[in-house]
Order: C-alpha cells, then structure tokens, then sequence
C-alpha cells in the first residue's frame, strides 16, 4: 500500500482546487476567481522573449543572475527606500517559492509563526509543511482587515515565536496596512528579536491615494524582515514564475544553499526578461491599475447593493464581501452558486477560519464578464 505522509494528509483542504476542476470542465462559468493579472504580457517583453529564445537554455546561479539582483536592488532602493546589496537577494520560481526556503532555513520544529486570519492560503500550508506551528491573529471588518498590533503582542510567545506574516497589499481583503501599524509592528519584532515576513506581491496595485510602505524601509528594520515581491503581478508575468526574497544576509546565503535542493534556480529566460521587466517605463502598470480600478468601482457596489456588505479594497484586485446575511458557509455558498449560476468565487473558508462567511471576488477579469457574472451572483443571492 502506498505511504501518504501524516504531514501531507493534514493540509488544508482547498476549495479552490476542486472549483478549478468543475471550471475546466464547464467553459460557461464566468469566473470571478482568478488570482493573476487578465493582461496580456507587455509587448517589449514579448519582443525580448523572442530574441533571447535561442539563447537561455542554461541554468542560472542559485541566487539568481548578478546582473537581475543589481537590478533588483536598484529598484528596492528607487521604490521601497530598501537599501539591500544584491547578494542580500535570492532570485525564486515565484515568491511563494522564497516564502517556502525562507521559513526552511528559519524555522524548526515546533517553532511558532504569527500569521493573519483571513490571509492568503499557501501561508498556513508552507507553515505546516515544515511542522512550525502556526498561530493566528484576526483582521477583522470593523478594522478595515488592518492587524491588530496588540492582538499580534498577545500571542506573542517569547520562546517560541520566531516570525511574524504580514501581507501588505492583501490577498484576499485588499487592505493596505499604514506606516502607523507597521511601525508597532516593527516595535515589537525588535523588541522579542523576531523576523518579518513581508510579502508584498501586490505592491503597485493600490488605490484611492493609498501609499504602500515596505517594512524593510522603516528605522532599524533590515535586519529583522524578509522581504518578498514578485513580477508576477506587476508586470503579468505569473506564468514566467519570478519573484525574490531580500534577506538579512545570513538568511539570504541559506535560502541560497536550500535552493540547490528544490528547483537550483529560477528560469533563466525569466530572469532575463526580469531585467528588462524593470527597465519598463511606468505606463505599463500604470494602464492596468487604472483598468482595474474601473472594474472596482462598478463591483463593489453592486456587491453592496445586493446586501453582501463589501469594504472598499485600498490595493490588490479582490474584493472580500461578508455573505452572512444569506449563508452562513461560504463553501456550500460557493457550490452552489456555481451549480445553479454557473459563477464561480472563492469561498473565505479557504483563507482561514474567520473567512467562514465572506467570498473573495476578483477583479482581474473583464468588465463585461464581471457584469454579467453580479447579475448572475445577485439573481442566486435574491433567491435565498
């Protein structure tokens, strides 16, 4: 009989997956899920793709190319007010794949993770993974999803804590933590000698005048965070699977050393398409911003409008609507919504517990599909 690790069999059972599969099999569901970019890859990289094609069939340092960390780190410093060497940054197959070394060469056995509750839903899995155990601070509506700094400092344990999990802009609540919290954020880390995870996969993609701040950049902070960005947002690159960590410099040379023993490198054409990623002028992000800021201003109304009380996400392109005054699971909710509509969300169990009845909606899609899919949505919420 074949052996299915413990560790494996207590993952999180994702509702995504199986929503996925009914999608594929079923092309007249309108999605309201997916969680990457509608645009097409910009046309300069579509160009540089094709003229380095013949030439990228080799591997790439485990660290990642020097000519795309000096870039990196160009950037960091321009955008974020980060000032990291380059061999401070690891190059990764996605950030989520330096999510996973970074707790690797972090965390034992054992050892606690402060993580939010609702959040992005590979965070607990990579935790669990590694038999680190996870503990959970809540975001709630009424604060806007923003952390709590005392409800992080109260699960606090001196000796067990190791890493705190920040998102900033989030999946899937769309809220943008201001430089007030993430500096009580930062006083604690200093203060019981913990690592930040940051991740900021959505860092251009905010809205309404919000400012995304990077913890690394605060007074005193390098030290103490990890952080992680990626091209996949920003540019629509995800199928080319490109992020990166910027690291204190003993994590960044173990993430390194770890990297050798899962994917070696990132893909080299990727990398290289990278360093022309970061040359692009501004227009290029800017024109999709724009596009689903249009798309946010017609979806969260109508959201409200049909009694499912929806925030105004400050970044990223989710909504997160509170379905409470229909259901009360948002599993059952979403199933159903896509048997008898065929409109497929993502139910808020799949981002934690306190996510039981919200479903995130995303924006990364047309507006006409978008309109077609809330009539749909608002037709099936009348009938409850």
């Amino acid at each position: 009989m074949v052996h299915v690790s413990e560790r494996e069999q207590q993952l999180p059972d994702i509702v995504i997956e199986k929503l996925l599969t009914l999608m594929a099999e079923d092309k007249s569901v309108l999605s309201l899920g997916p969680g990457e970019p509608d645009f097409e890859l910009p046309r300069p990289l579509v160009a540089e793709g094709k003229r380095l094609a013949g030439s990228v069939n080799h591997y790439s340092p485990p660290g990642g190319r020097l000519d795309l960390r000096e870039a990196i780190a160009r950037k960091l410093k321009k955008e974020n007010r980060i000032v990291h060497d380059p061999d401070d940054i690891v190059v990764t197959a996605g950030s989520q794949e330096a999510l996973l070394l970074a707790s690797a060469v972090t965390l034992d056995v054992s050892e606690q993770v402060l993580l939010p509750d609702p959040s992005y839903m590979a965070f607990l899995p990579t935790i669990e993974l590694l038999s680190a155990q996870p503990r959970f601070f809540p975001l709630t509506a009424e604060n806007g999803f923003e952390p709590s700094p005392d409800e992080i400092k109260k699960r606090i344990d001196p000796k067990k804590t190791k890493v705190i999990i920040i998102n900033s802009p989030a999946n899937p609540t769309g809220n943008v933590i201001r430089k007030k919290v993430l500096e009580e954020i930062a006083d604690l880390a200093i203060e019981y000698d913990l690592l930040v995870f940051s991740d900021e996969a959505y860092e251009k993609i905010v809205y309404d005048g919000a400012r995304h701040v990077s913890m690394a950049s605060l007074n005193g902070m390098k030290e103490n965070v990890c952080t992680f960005q990626t091209f996949s947002k920003s540019y629509a690159m995800c199928g080319f699977r490109l992020g990166y960590v910027a690291a204190p410099r003993k994590v960044a040379e173990a993430i390194k050393k770890t990297h050798v023993f899962s994917t070696i490198c990132a893909p080299t054409i990727s990398q290289k398409l990278g360093i022309k990623a970061l040359s692009l002028p501004k227009k290029y992000t800017d024109a999709m911003v724009r596009e689903y800021d249009r798309r946010r201003r017609v979806i969260v109304p109508r959201l409200n409008e049909m009694g499912l009380s929806t925030p105004n996400p400050k970044g990223a392109f989710y909504t997160f609507s509170d379905i409470s005054s229909v259901s009360k699971d948002s599993k059952k909710f979403a199933f159903e919504l896509l048997k008898k509509e065929k409109v497929a969300v993502v139910p808020g169990i799949d981002f934690g517990g306190l996510g039981k009845t919200f479903i995130r909606c995303s924006f990364a899609t047309k507006l006409p599909i978008i309109e077609k899919a809330l009539d749909r949505l608002e037709r099936f919420v009348r009938k409850h």
